[in-house]
């Protein structure tokens, strides 16, 4: 199956969820999700709706929660990407001028851009320390302005950027790169290619329309396969999944773990602290709304100075 940039399958009989300060994130339009999840980036909030996405539990009878405590210090900043272009085409598209000002905003903030491997070691305990206000850049769906205009913008950098790509829609649809694309970036050096699953459904969702056991088939099959053939396309290991819409639960980061993936991301508008799990790293979703006046203010207030990881 393949999936419009705006579209989810199967949405039949769905509506568009209820008010957003309760949402039932499984429920949602993929449209509507996008469009509720920009506007409340657009506004520097942490979205109910993000939030909510790591709060679904794998069933009603497998539900925690974890005591409150004092936040500790970021460790780094995830960007999360989708679309580029001259205008804005849809809620996930970045303008070019908006673009340039978030690359001018990294700069300024004397922010480096690391890779995501590098923030997963340090996790693990394979990597002794990041470097200042750390930040990763991350794009997913593989669409072709990934290519056709990103590509261009960052290339004097020469920064580490990792794709989530879901290949069912690569080389087919029409709105997605072509796997040359794909591997002329990886050729450059700068381009680790990840998984974003087969073709990006809401696995929250799916749960509660399928029984245990055709679920489990079916949201291991997503995990593998995608995980198996951008391996065996790109000759490279794929180790890091991006959640569809930033949707999980505890039974799938287990699932994750279980399969091979080391660390998984999610979204959530929030640096990445000691306290989150590795199978739920949370991004910030980058929209046109998010000026790179709001991004030199992220940065700068995720990294005070004179702090450390």
């Amino acid at each position: 199956m393949l999936l419009a940039p705006d579209t989810i399958a199967p949405t039949e009989g769905l509506t568009d969820g209820p008010d957003l300060d309760t949402p039932d994130l499984s429920r949602l339009s993929r449209r509507t999700w996008l469009r509720r999840a920009a506007s409340t980036m657009a506004l520097g909030l942490g979205s109910p709706l993000l939030h909510a996405a790591s709060a679904a539990p794998s069933s009603a009878s497998n539900t925690t929660s974890a005591p409150a405590s004092a936040t500790p210090p970021s460790q780094a900043l995830i960007l999360c990407y989708h679309r580029f272009a001259d205008t804005v085409a849809d809620s996930m598209t970045v303008r070019k001028s908006t673009f340039t000002d978030h690359l001018q905003a990294i700069q300024d903030t004397g922010a480096h851009v690391i890779p995501l491997a590098d923030l997963v070691a340090f996790r693990q305990g394979k990597l002794a320390k990041l470097p200042p206000r750390a930040v990763v850049i991350t794009v997913d769906d593989g669409h072709r302005t990934v290519s056709e205009v990103f590509a261009p913008m960052v290339a004097h950098t020469n920064w580490p950027i990792t794709l989530f790509i879901y290949p069912s829609a690569i080389s087919n649809a029409s709105y997605a790169m072509r796997w040359e694309h794909l591997k002329q970036l990886q050729a450059t050096g700068h381009y680790s290619i990840q998984s974003h699953t087969y073709w990006h459904p809401n696995l929250v969702r799916e749960r509660k329309q399928q029984s245990p056991e055709d679920f489990e088939r079916f949201a291991r099959n997503q995990l593998q396969r995608s995980k198996a053939v951008l391996q065996d396309r790109f000759g490279q290991p794929v180790n890091f999944l991006a959640w569809p819409f930033g949707m999980f639960d505890e039974g799938l980061m287990d699932m994750a773990t279980a399969v091979g993936y080391q660390a998984s991301l999610a979204l959530g508008n929030k640096p990445c602290t000691a306290s989150d799990p590795l199978q739920a790293l949370p991004r910030y979703l980058m929209v046109d709304e998010v000026s790179g006046k709001r991004l030199h203010q992220l940065i700068t207030s995720a990294f005070p100075a004179g702090a450390s990881t």
